[in-house]
């Protein structure tokens, strides 16, 4: 992998808002990345706040005091810099298997993003360390377990040692002790000065960069969904009555027009349109209810994605530059995130739930008026009996992770640190549930498929759309004939929904 300098084309950050996008840019296409002019001059700024601080007879928490339980006690003027590098070391206590690579940039980027607000009074040479290690293609290693959302510190600790020539770093595929992968890579560790480790570390950067890349991955896939579900409506003969613009516009609720217009664009051109091709005046309620229960899915994600970008914007460190003064405060927490993804989690199980019920329809000839099982051969072939075992397990797994977790948190550092959000837990648990939601969603473009083409249609039947979806589904897969292993199927199209396949719309 090669590494562009930053130059004329890099991401220039800390002048216009962060995005999403501008996360996923960097964590997984490597884009170059560079501190705006205006962002630089507010870091410089900050720095001289804070070094008069260290240098006064004024007790600034993590400045000239330590740290946790320990808050107020003064250190020695001869000790500030040392300190820091000791409040690093002693906060990579994270465990478990480390991050991939995209995240850990999701991760680093996220803070250089926070850092280039101007609130943390960091030493610019110690930012710029930090752009490098991105533009270098230096990714430390980065544990999984250890952040209850008051601050991300171990996570950040640990991101922070190879700065030190510490640690563990990847370079070109190769894990490398800190300091041999700041070498390979071409750099040279830096110097912490004061409030440097804190400024680094008292962050939600894990979350925040790790909730960017899920967030966006769920984006993803709840625009490929409705090309699932309209595929749907087509194998089973759906009445389109329930996506009606003159229905959806008695109950405005969040959402719900937006993804019952994206339906009917899909199905554009279906001869569903044409009277009396319906089979039935009222489909299972898994079909009827679609635009109201993905409706308030996106209205979720809508609410998930603009609390990411918030603290992508944000300054949440403390104590926190502010003019002149240093603040001590509770921008570190950040509740609002880990509500939204936990509601984020439960709206994806719900809208899972009836993506279960309504491939297990399908199994039943008395309501569809297809094969048993979907298969042509009869009773001597299975079809698609044995698929309801996975998905039941896959609902089971969804459903559990649609629990809340922003409330499970202990007291600790002496009972000073009373209230926690749990935040990265969430995010994990989130993740964990959209990648069992993607083979859920993967199933049902299988079936509805098999549906679509065993009623023997003319494409010219089909909506534009779905005729799409129809074509980009025997891409990876084939119809179904004699008995076959599914699961491979599901795989291949899970890595397409992945990779975007099936999307209208980029996140």
């Amino acid at each position: 992998m090669t590494h562009s300098p930053p130059g004329a084309g890099a991401l220039r950050v800390g002048g216009v808002p962060v995005t999403l996008g501008d996360v996923a840019a960097v964590a997984r296409e490597h884009a170059p990345v560079a501190l705006a002019a205006q962002a630089r001059a507010r870091v410089v700024a900050a720095r001289a706040v804070v070094e008069r601080a260290a240098a006064g007879d004024v007790p600034f928490y993590g400045v000239n005091t330590a740290l946790g339980a320990n808050t107020g006690a003064r250190l020695p003027a001869d000790d500030l810099a040392e300190y820091q590098r000791r409040a690093v070391r002693a906060r990579a206590v994270g465990v478990g298997a480390p991050y991939d690579r995209a995240s850990v940039r999701a991760m680093t980027f996220a803070r250089v993003a926070g850092l280039a607000q101007g609130g943390s009074g960091i030493s610019p040479a110690v930012l710029d360390a930090l752009v490098a290690l991105l533009n270098r293609g230096v990714h430390p290693c980065v544990p999984r377990h250890g952040s209850i959302g008051v601050a991300d510190l171990p996570q950040l600790a640990h991101l922070a040692l190879p700065l030190l020539g510490e640690g563990e770093a990847e370079v070109g595929g190769e894990v490398l002790p800190g300091a041999l992968a700041l070498a390979r890579a071409g750099l040279a560790p830096v110097a912490f000065g004061v409030k440097d480790g804190l400024a680094l570390i008292s962050a939600n950067a894990a979350t925040v960069g790790r909730a960017a890349l899920v967030v966006g991955d769920a984006l993803a896939l709840a625009d490929a969904w409705l090309a699932a579900i309209a595929l749907s409506f087509e194998g089973f003969r759906a009445n389109l009555s329930p996506l009606d613009a003159r229905a959806i516009a008695a109950r405005p609720a969040p959402g719900q027009a937006d993804v019952a217009a994206r339906l009917r664009a899909h199905l554009a051109g279906s001869t569903l349109y044409v009277e009396g091709a319906a089979r039935r005046v009222q489909d299972p309620v898994s079909l009827r209810v679609v635009a109201q229960v993905h409706g308030a899915l996106h209205a979720a994600l809508a609410d998930a994605r603009a609390q990411v970008e918030v603290e992508l914007n944000s300054a949440g460190e403390s104590p926190l530059v502010v003019d002149e003064a240093l603040l001590s405060n509770g921008n570190f927490h950040v509740p609002a995130l880990a509500l939204a993804l936990d509601r984020l989690a439960a709206a994806m199980a719900m809208a899972a739930s009836l993506c279960v019920e309504r491939v297990l329809r399908f199994m039943t000839p008395s309501l569809t008026g297809l094969p048993l099982q979907l298969t042509r051969h009869g009773p001597g072939h299975s079809g698609f009996a044995t698929i309801q075992k996975t998905l039941t397990a896959l609902w089971a797994e969804i459903r559990h992770r649609a629990q809340p977790l922003a409330l499970d948190f202990l007291p600790v550092s002496e009972s000073l640190e009373d209230h926690a959000t749990m935040a990265l837990p969430v995010v994990e648990k989130l993740a964990e549930t959209v990648e069992r939601v993607r083979y859920v969603v993967a199933f049902e473009l299988i079936v509805a498929a098999q549906a679509v083409e065993l009623r023997e249609l003319a494409p010219a039947a089909l909506g534009a759309g779905t005729r799409r979806t129809l074509a980009g589904v025997r891409r990876h897969v084939a119809f179904l004939d004699g008995d076959r292993p599914l699961g491979p199927d599901a795989e291949r199209l899970a890595a397409a929904l992945a990779a975007g396949a099936f999307c209208c719309a980029s996140p």
